[in-house]
């Protein structure tokens, strides 16, 4: 399994106030003889519908010494993600987790912009220190 990325249980603590219950911790995804590991697998329930929402989470820090290069490798792991899900666990949609600074730093500017457009790459912000979610950006 891969290591986790350090802001792991600050995620998962935004999650759980927010009102979702983790079902897996790393969601693990096999395809062939490849074994991918999600960082994080949620279900809430809504109660208005009596339906649940399933949702897992991809949590990235942008540290490396570009972040076009952190950016490649974020998305390039989350597209390799949402083929497998697409295929065995459709109903789940995937997001990437971001802390606040690095949505700031990059997402907000016009290359992550046109990045986020042209891809509809959902995102969950998120605030490490508070260990809450900031936004959800479909």
């Amino acid at each position: 399994m891969p290591n986790r990325d350090r802001h792991h249980d600050s995620v998962r603590h935004a999650l759980e106030k927010d009102g979702w219950v983790i079902t897996d911790d790393p969601l693990r995804l096999r395809w062939g003889k490849k074994d991918m590991y999600v960082d994080l697998a949620a279900d809430k329930l809504l109660l208005a519908s009596k339906n649940k929402q399933q949702i897992a989470v991809e949590i990235k820090t942008f540290g490396g010494a570009s972040s076009i290069a952190d950016a490649q490798q974020s998305l390039g792991q989350y597209f390799i993600y949402l083929s497998v899900m697409r295929r065995l666990e459709p109903e789940r949609r995937l997001y990437l987790a971001l802390h606040e600074e690095v949505y700031e730093d990059f997402f907000t500017e016009p290359l992550g912009e046109i990045l986020l457009s042209d891809y509809n790459v959902p995102l969950l912000i998120f605030d490490p220190e508070q260990e809450v979610i900031l936004r959800w950006i479909s």
